[in-house]
């Protein structure tokens, strides 16, 4: 037997007696989860009464919370890296690559100051936590053109409100290990000049380490780094240039992550 064939097969049997455990843990953290939820619908109740800019405040401190105390119980490490100077004090377009589940507590965590990430109407659907989610994001359901209009006015009034909107371009899962980025949607990029708002673009870059979009039961314990890439300044675009900045963006975040993760050579 060969060396290389031995350590595949002690790779194969290593794997058959972590997957338990694997599991357990999982299940550890579905648990986790619940009862951060359970607490977190509970912390809601004093704050709705306050008005939409401080009800977001107060929503935005429960997530961070959240969010803070989920990694400490999971074993996981939240890493800020700059590539740029952030200007924290002001609103921004924020946008971010896609590929698994363990993007989205980070996301509260990107900006140390209020944020309304735009989510899937589907997602509110999920018991006890879906009443938790329809105040964290500003929902839409893209199979309603009605409520897709209402959507974009939802995401205007927050920027309005000086309060930062976080968008994944590609709109779903990029669901391949083999590139870093589907191709992205306009609507990120047209609202950002349209509102003349900063682009933000992050990267997730260790968020399908920590759970692969196959699998939740891929969950596992580490870090989990976010990386702000120079802010894009939308004052000299137009409408009519919104596919030049998408691509500029694009081109920023993929080889922002060909740098932090292998990928095959484009």
């Amino acid at each position: 037997m060969s060396i290389r064939a031995f350590f595949i097969i002690l790779v194969a049997m290593m794997k058959r007696i972590v997957r338990p455990f694997q599991i357990l843990y999982c299940i550890y953290a579905l648990c986790i989860f619940a009862c951060l939820t359970i607490i977190s619908l509970f912390a809601m109740i004093f704050i709705l009464p306050l008005g939409y800019k401080y009800l977001t405040i107060g929503i935005y401190k429960i997530g961070r919370y959240f969010s803070k105390t989920l990694y400490l119980f999971l074993g996981m490490r939240h890493q800020e890296i700059y590539e740029g100077i952030h200007h924290f004090n002001k609103a921004h377009v924020f946008v971010g690559n896609h590929n698994s589940y363990m993007d989205i507590p980070p996301i509260v965590q990107l900006k140390h100051q209020p944020i309304k990430p735009l989510g899937k109407f589907e997602s509110s659907k999920i018991p006890l936590f879906g009443l938790f989610y329809r105040h964290i994001v500003i929902m839409v359901d893209r199979s309603n053109p009605e409520k897709r209009g209402q959507s974009l006015q939802n995401l205007k009034e927050a920027l309005r409100q000086k309060i930062s909107i976080f968008i994944f371009p590609e709109g779903t899962f990029s669901m391949t290990d083999e590139k870093p980025l589907k191709d992205f949607y306009n609507g990120a990029f047209k609202l950002a000049i349209e509102m003349q708002v900063p682009i933000q673009p992050v990267l997730m870059v260790d968020a399908v380490d920590r759970m692969h979009f196959s699998s939740i039961f891929s969950l596992s314990p580490g870090l989990n780094r976010i990386v702000y890439l120079p802010t894009v300044y939308v004052d000299n675009y137009t409408l009519d240039d919104v596919e030049i900045l998408k691509q500029q963006v694009h081109q920023m975040m993929d080889d922002g992550l060909r740098r932090y993760r292998n990928y095959p050579a484009s």
